[in-house]
């Protein structure tokens, strides 16, 4: 707990500005949304004041302290995203611990399914974690209102491959992240405008030709694609 409240004290420290153009102007945000916990770490289930909950409802306090004992035990490491342009498959960092440990919990949690990439900006980023759908909400809610601290120093840039995390919706100057969301730097050269303002915490190893095909959709003026481009599970690979 002491490291928890240390880290909090940490980022205080800092406040970023986004420092995109227009079309990559806008920040890379996202919506999160609900709350408290108890743990056991060992069964991927946490107790709870709720009778029968496979996991808890995490909230930002709660959420360093358990996924620093969830790293300790589940030490996964590379997914398979499967869309229907073909697969993507990521490896994820061990330096960014409470980015890697979140995203094999809410993996293992099949959080993902039939998410979308929602955010498409050509010769920039794609982004996904999201959808319209209500039930990606009621598993939002089912898990917990957390976020992320940025984990920004660990030398990771944004080069085109990497898979990155991007910052809350709310009135947000610390950069907090979205944990339930991500992006692909789609950008042939990287992204480098966007390195200290969001945490790096894996890269694609295999499928870039399907991050390319999706980065060219047909989007509306919003950035979203016209025809939604669903990410139909996510999986643990070795």
């Amino acid at each position: 707990m002491r490291y928890v409240m240390l880290f909090f004290a940490f980022i205080l420290f800092f406040n970023c500005e986004d420092k995109q153009k227009k079309t990559t102007t806008k920040t890379l945000q996202t919506n999160n949304t609900t709350n408290t916990t108890k743990t056991n770490v060992e069964t991927d289930t946490v107790v709870d004041d709720e009778p029968n909950r496979p996991f808890p409802k995490l909230n930002s306090k709660s959420a360093m302290e358990f996924f620093l004992k969830y790293n300790e035990i589940h030490k996964e490491n590379k997914v398979r995203i499967f869309t229907d342009f073909g697969t993507i498959d990521i490896l994820l960092f061990e330096e960014t611990r409470f980015h890697r440990s979140n995203f094999i919990f809410l993996t293992k949690q099949q959080y993902f399914t039939n998410t979308q990439f929602y955010r498409v900006v050509p010769n920039f980023i794609i982004q996904g974690g999201n959808s319209d759908d209500v039930e990606t909400s009621k598993k939002r809610a089912y898990i917990g209102k957390y976020l992320l601290p940025p984990d920004t120093k660990r030398g990771f840039k944004h080069h085109r491959g990497v898979v990155s995390m991007p910052s809350s919706e709310i009135k947000n100057p610390h950069k907090l992240a979205s944990p339930y969301e991500f992006f692909i730097v789609q950008q042939q050269g990287g992204a480098y405008h966007l390195d200290g303002d969001y945490t790096v915490f894996g890269k694609v190893i295999n499928g870039m030709d399907v991050v390319d095909k999706i980065a060219n959709v047909k989007t509306d003026d919003g950035e979203w694609p016209m025809k939604n481009v669903y990410i139909r599970k996510v999986e643990i690979i070795d």
